[in-house]
Formats: C-alpha cells, sequence, structure tokens
C-alpha cells in the first residue's frame, strides 16, 4: 500500500527573485522537483494591487522548477501551487515555505499509528470578474476544496488544521471587461476587490468543512461577520484569475515526519491562541531546547479589528492614510508570532476577513519530529 510522506523545507531569501536555496536543493538532489506539490512565498512587496513581487517571484520560481520538470514555465505553473502574499512588514523575513509530497510502499496495513502532516492540492475554474466576491465564487471555492481535502487523502474535516488560497482580484480592464459584457462587479474599486475576493473564498472553505450550513447568502460576504472559517487563509492577487488552493492536514495515511495543528487568534494580541498553536503539536515556546522536536514554519492571518477597538482600547489602523490596514496587522501580529516562535521567518498574511473572527485569524504551526 502507498501511503503519502510529506517534508517541508523553510528557505530565506534575499530578494523575490533569489532562487538560490531552493537551486542548490534541487541539484544537489534533496528535493526532487516532480515531488514538489505547493510554494508559500513571503515577499517584500506592498501586498496590494499593484505588489508585483508576487507576480515575479511566482515565474522565478516556475522557471527554476521547469527545467528539472523538462516543461515550460507555465506547465511548472500549473503543476506546483504556487502562493506568493506580499508584505514582509515590522521583523517578518522574506521566505519560502516548499511542500513536497512523495508517495512510498508501507507494509499491509498501511499509514503510521499515529497521524502525520498530509498536504493536497485543487485549482478552481477560472472566474469571470462578476463572479468575484458572489456566490459563483463561494460555491466554487468549497467545491475545488473538498476535492483538495481527497487529495490529500483526508476523510474528516477535523483532521483540517490549514487551508492556504490564493484567489484573484479586480483591475481596472477585468471590471470594464465585465461592463462590456452587460455586467456589473462587486465593486469598481481594485483594493477592496482584494477584501471580496478573500472573504468569499473564506467562506466557501468554511462551507466545504461544514463549518457552516450553506446555502451561503450572497449579502453575508464582507457583511455577516458571525461566519467564518477557524483554518481558512486566503490571500489575493493580480497574477491569476483562477484560485489555486492547498489543504493541510494530519492523517494516519501519511507516514512523514511533520505534524500540523492549529488554533485561532481572537485579536491581534491573542498570544495565549499562539501558545495553544505551538503546543498543539507538542512545541513549547518557553522551552529552549526540545529533544525530538522542531519548529518549521508558522502560518498566520492578520487583520485590524473592522470595529476599531482591541480589547476596548482604539486602534488607528483603519484611519492610517499613510499605511493600509493590513500592513499594520502583519507587523503587529508578525511580531507577536515571531517574538514566540524565536524568528521572523514565519509566514503572516494580512486581510483576514472572514478568517476567524473578527479582529483575530487562524494560526497554524507545523513541527517536524526529530529521531534522537
Amino acid at each position: 500500500m502507498a501511503v503519502q510522506r510529506v517534508e517541508v523545507y523553510r528557505i530565506a531569501m534575499s530578494g523575490p527573485g533569489d532562487m538560490s536555496g531552493l537551486r542548490t536543493m534541487l541539484d544537489d538532489g534533496r528535493i526532487a522537483a516532480c515531488d514538489i506539490v505547493a510554494i508559500l512565498g513571503k515577499t517584500e512587496g506592498n501586498g496590494g494591487v499593484n505588489d508585483f513581487t508576487r507576480e515575479y517571484a511566482s515565474r522565478c520560481f516556475a522557471q527554476t522548477v521547469a527545467p528539472f520538470l523538462q516543461c515550460t514555465e507555465e506547465e511548472a505553473s500549473a503543476r506546483v501551487a504556487l502562493v506568493m502574499s506580499g508584505g514582509t512588514e515590522g521583523v517578518l523575513s522574506p521566505h519560502a515555505t516548499v511542500f513536497v509530497r512523495r508517495f512510498v510502499d508501507v507494509v499491509d496495513g498501511g499509514g503510521t499509528q499515529q497521524k502525520r502532516l498530509a498536504v493536497g492540492v485543487a485549482h478552481t475554474r477560472a472566474f469571470l470578474p462578476e463572479e468575484l466576491g458572489r456566490t459563483a465564487q463561494i460555491e466554487e471555492t468549497a467545491r475545488a476544496v473538498r476535492d483538495a481535502m481527497a487529495d490529500a487523502g483526508i476523510n474528516d474535516v477535523a483532521d483540517v488544521h490549514f487551508v492556504q488560497i490564493k484567489c484573484p482580484l479586480l483591475t481596472a480592464a477585468r471590471v470594464e471587461a465585465a461592463l462590456s459584457r452587460g455586467h456589473a462587479t462587486v465593486t469598481d474599486d481594485a483594493y477592496a476587490s482584494m477584501a471580496w475576493s478573500r472573504g468569499a473564498s473564506a467562506l466557501g472553505t468554511a462551507l466545504a468543512l461544514g463549518e457552516i450550513a450553506g446555502p451561503i447568502a450572497e449579502s453575508a460576504v464582507l457583511n455577516d461577520w458571525s461566519l467564518y472559517s477557524a483554518v481558512a487563509s486566503t490571500s489575493a492577487g493580480i497574477e491569476l484569475n483562477s484560485s489555486a488552493i492547498i489543504v493541510m492536514g494530519n492523517s494516519t495515511q501519511a507516514s512523514g515526519d511533520c505534524i500540523i495543528g492549529h488554533a485561532v487568534m481572537q485579536d491581534a494580541i491573542d498570544l495565549q491562541s499562539v501558545i495553544a498553536a505551538f503546543t498543539s503539536v507538542g512545541l513549547n515556546p518557553l522551552q529552549a531546547d526540545q529533544p525530538g522536536l522542531e519548529l518549521v514554519n508558522v502560518l498566520a492571518k492578520a487583520e485590524s479589528s473592522p470595529d476599531g477597538r482591541v480589547r476596548g482600547a482604539r486602534h488607528t489602523m483603519l484611519d492610517d492614510t499613510d499605511i493600509t490596514a493590513t500592513r499594520h496587522a502583519r507587523a503587529a501580529v508578525g511580531g507577536l508570532i515571531a517574538g514566540v516562535a524565536g524568528t521572523g521567518l514565519v509566514y503572516v498574511s494580512g486581510g483576514a476577513e472572514h478568517q476567524g473572527p473578527p479582529g483575530g485569524g487562524p494560526i497554524a504551526v507545523i513541527a517536524r519530529i526529530v529521531e534522537s
């Protein structure tokens, strides 16, 4: 019987085009390009509509693995889920997290006695501009999340700990294209469209995992904040018109040495939930030396509370016209998590609409079991 073995590598980057770390691992055989299923990148752009670092990094990753796969750059992009999240404010450090999956034969009975990290990938169809932020995006995302869960070999939604989605946004050209066909988009503001797309994608995840009973009213997007997913992490970008979906969880039908757990931050200063995420995989962030376990990476969402307050105290993130609220939130949450992790090489994405409670967001920790 064949089961999956997932290996996860965190690679520091000196810039969005720095492929030296990945290339070295490909050249020396530590990673086989045919086994790479997903790459999550944190790039130092502004995280907004015009953040070119996301597309640049995606193209560089595709160009790097394509020769090893003996295919074109476009084919490499289709084979590997490339999710680039812009914005490394504060102490956050640019890096890539590479997910490698291969299938290995095990003795009859399959898998391991304990659950290990399993990863599944799927893509939605291409969205029309007028579908973003609306029912079509919610339902299509839900379908693709189910497909990714099946690809991961995870049968129980309770074993899903993080769902990373890269979704499209609207541009002036895309809005105009919809209007030329007689259709109106949910907004004509490109920056605002990022929130609409993220929110609809998160609600689609919640629908797929049974966190919310369907059908979900279209009017709930960016309106009913009681509806959210506890494991969704969605990021919008200009570099695609469909969504790439990566489901991460634990399964007895996986035989690797990594495990994943999660918690849900209730607000941007929720230290207890950060610690809970670490302890969910057996890590004690207050203990420097922990034989048998090592941190691989932390994946989290960050958001400035939409009511303008954090535990009763007023914040000014929503009113700052110099720095967008998502950049404030990434810096604040990134600093909190980095302090616990002991490194700025953590993946913190801004804009958590319907991803955790208002002002909060999911946080997942991946750890590696090290044989003594």
